[in-house]
């Protein structure tokens, strides 16, 4: 397949650009967490099983900065107090302060494994966040297609439009993430989408 072309690359939503250096991960600060809140972050799931168990801390019980467990967990990639979290009957779709879901930061994180549980367990992969972005927008931008593939086997909507009227394709373009339109284009995204510029994907020969 050649080169897909579509349009000039733009500075990315803050949405899905923003995060600490180094990483996308949150910033942690004692000050801001409870006690469920630290030891999901940190992965130690005795402890957030022992804090639920005295009644310390309810499962879904927020931080300073609007986060519960869940968010910090997917976050941190630590897949066994998500399980725990997820058996304990959580709320799955709630947002934090970045309007994010705790699915959205599994992906835009790359921790596969953790987005896999929460979609396992009905977790909705189209909430949207201030942006109007979808966890799908959020694996393109991390170029991560084995979770993006993860998504649409979950009925991901692949036509989802964000508050720039991008379907994850026109994003992938937008953002030169080749790989990430070709796997799109395979699971026919549709090419002929226009976005608000009026520009439109080239189709590409097969």
């Amino acid at each position: 397949m050649k080169r897909i072309f579509g349009f000039g690359r733009r500075k990315s939503h803050p949405s899905l650009s923003s995060g600490r250096a180094g990483g996308w991960g949150y910033l942690l600060r004692d000050q801001d967490l409870g006690k469920i809140h630290r030891a999901a972050s940190r992965g130690k799931v005795a402890k957030v099983q022992q804090i639920l168990l005295l009644g310390k801390n309810g499962v879904n019980d927020k931080d300073k900065k609007n986060r519960t467990a869940l968010h910090l967990a997917c976050a941190n990639g630590h897949a066994e107090v998500v399980t725990l979290l997820v058996e304990r009957k959580c709320q799955l779709n709630l947002y934090e302060g970045e309007h994010r879901t705790a699915l959205m930061k599994a992906v835009q994180c790359k921790e596969e494994e953790c987005a896999t549980i929460l979609l396992q367990h009905g977790a909705d992969p189209d909430i949207m966040d201030a942006s109007g972005n979808t966890a799908l927008h959020y694996a393109v931008c991390a170029q991560h297609i084995p979770i993006a593939a993860k998504l649409l086997s979950y009925n991901a909507n692949i036509e989802a439009r964000n508050k720039d009227d991008f379907t994850p394709l026109l994003f992938a373009v937008h953002e030169n993430k080749q790989q990430m339109v070709e796997f799109l284009v395979k699971k026919e995204a549709n090419i002929h989408a226009v976005d608000k510029a009026k520009s439109l994907l080239e189709t590409p020969p097969f």
